[in-house]
């Protein structure tokens, strides 16, 4: 590790690991990061390519142990992560240990799920050589994976939606080699994942291949990616601007190909009054630690709230309780100066809209990554009157009240919003078994990938039966997850194997573990 970062292309001379003490020199030194060339990006995909040969159809035991491997290995520079990521993203301790935990985690989950091959969904029909009029031959299926992956970090998840993260997890268990592209927000904590995914694939005699991590100074490196014939899909988690950019570019290809994008979404909640309003002092808590959480950079953040039945004085009240939960809410600091000047001029635009109330809460920001907490109330109808501008989402610490009159009403409203991955219930069952109910669970079916009743959507379960994901502009496919075992899915398709020998077919189609 010197002051000039450099991309990782293949496991076959991984970047030497400096003691921490030669580390938090390094973090105190603000090194830099050297741009990935053309000859870097065309080498690390072919070798991805070659890798992916080697890689496709091989027994399990490599693929679980090398993302066991990777999971001990980060855990083994736990203290480094909590060094660098304060450093370079203002996110706390509790939440680089407690991400690291979850990292690692859905690296030991996709081993497990890959240790027998019941995740390739192996089928056999048995051969009917006697039926009549015509004889049927034996087939057999199964999963296999895509091809080398291209995998955008985020800003916001520097560990678990980054270079070790939940898309990386999940390709390689597929069988599938994987380039990243690191985000600038951290250029050194990618640099520190990358390094270990490198040498733990080199102490376990993978393919050099494997993996590789490409440094890019704006976009043009990450367009060449995917625009790359070796790369055959894309995962990304980050803004609806950059995710159908990257879906553009896919799609215009010779061989298009799938971009499994995570962009937008304002998660909305509707509350019933027995919620907000017979129990809104915990309900104005809840929340208001929900949008604040981690300064309101979740995707999963509430950022729309329905209040059903308001009036113009029950609303008003439940609004002076809300603000006093915030009252010592302060300016938090930004992953980045981009996403804190994006914040500002969005706040600042939604006050200026005829209709719309704001507040914000603390002391005016005094640096450049700095932003207030903020809050904004309309009624139903200056809502649809500006869809657009107050369904988009805000990324950051806000949220919007929109006073509704009936459960009928807000069934409407739902109805015209985008895709969400959540949508929230907050009420007692009572309120959502009759007609307006029924409706209104109906309407958060088709929009959301995640339905939540009586909790908040800022924390994701990472386990089987969790989905992360949901109609356009939430993701770019809305039939699969990004997070859970499931997420494999994106990045194998199903292969069938018809009159095979038996030595001619794959371990998992024959049968074997």
């Amino acid at each position: 590790m010197k002051g000039q970062l450099t991309s990782i292309i293949g496991a076959a001379k991984p970047p030497a690991l400096p003691s921490l003490a030669e580390f938090q020199q390094l973090l105190e030194s603000s090194p830099t990061f050297k741009q990935a060339s053309e000859n870097d990006l065309a080498r690390s995909t072919q070798l991805a390519a070659d890798a992916f040969k080697a890689f496709v159809i091989a027994p399990a035991n490599s693929r679980v142990g090398f993302l066991r491997g990777i999971a001990d290995a980060l855990e083994e520079h736990a203290e480094y992560f909590v060094a660098c990521i304060p450093f370079e993203t203002a996110l706390p301790e509790a939440r680089v240990r407690g991400e690291l935990g979850r990292t690692a985690g859905q690296l030991r989950m996709f081993a497990d799920l890959i240790t027998n091959e019941e995740w390739r969904s192996p089928t056999t029909v048995e051969a009917l050589p006697d039926r009549a009029p015509l004889p049927r031959p034996e087939l057999r299926s199964m999963r296999v994976g895509i091809g080398p992956v291209a995998v955008f970090g985020a800003s916001n998840f520097p560990l678990a939606f980054s270079v070790a993260g939940g898309d990386t997890a999940s390709a390689l268990a597929a069988g599938c080699p994987v380039i990243v592209k690191a985000h600038s927000a951290h250029p050194v904590t990618s640099f520190l994942t990358g390094a270990i995914i490198a040498h733990v694939a080199n102490e376990q005699g993978l393919p050099e291949g494997i993996f590789s991590m490409l440094y890019d100074e704006g976009y043009e490196m990450g367009a060449q990616l995917v625009k790359n014939p070796h790369v055959k899909a894309v995962g990304f988690t980050g803004s609806l601007r950059g995710g159908t950019a990257l879906m553009e570019i896919a799609r215009s290809r010779p061989e298009p190909i799938p971009v499994f994008a995570e962009m937008s979404s304002s998660n909305p909640i509707i509350a019933f009054p027995s919620k907000w309003r017979d129990d809104d002092a915990a309900f104005a808590a809840g929340l208001a630690g929900s949008i604040t959480l981690g300064n309101g950079q979740f995707c999963t953040k509430p950022a729309l709230v329905f209040l059903i039945g308001a009036t113009r004085e029950t609303a008003d009240a439940f609004y002076s309780v809300f603000d006093e939960a915030l009252s010592d809410a302060q300016p938090g600091t930004m992953l980045t100066e981009t996403i804190a000047r994006s914040y500002q001029a969005q706040t600042a635009e939604r006050a200026e809209i005829d209709g719309v109330g704001a507040r914000f809460f603390g002391e005016k920001p005094s640096g450049e990554r700095e932003v207030q907490p903020s809050r904004y109330t309309c009624s139903s109808e200056v809502f649809l009157n500006h869809l657009s501008e107050l369904s988009e989402e805000i990324f950051g610490p806000t949220t919007l009240f929109v006073e509704v009159a009936t459960p009928s009403e807000a069934a409407t409203i739902l109805s015209n919003l985008s895709g969400q991955l959540t949508v929230n219930f907050f009420a007692e069952e009572s309120d959502l078994v009759d007609e307006a109910g029924s409706q209104l669970r109906t309407e958060a079916l088709l929009k959301a990938g995640r339905i939540v009743f009586n909790q908040y959507p800022t924390g994701v379960e990472v386990c089987a039966a969790i989905v992360h994901g949901g109609p356009f502009p939430a993701t770019s496919d809305g039939v699969s997850t990004s997070v859970g075992t499931l997420a494999i899915d994106r990045f194998s398709r199903p292969v069938c194997w018809q009159n095979a020998p038996e030595s001619c077919l794959p371990e998992a189609a024959s049968g074997g573990a």
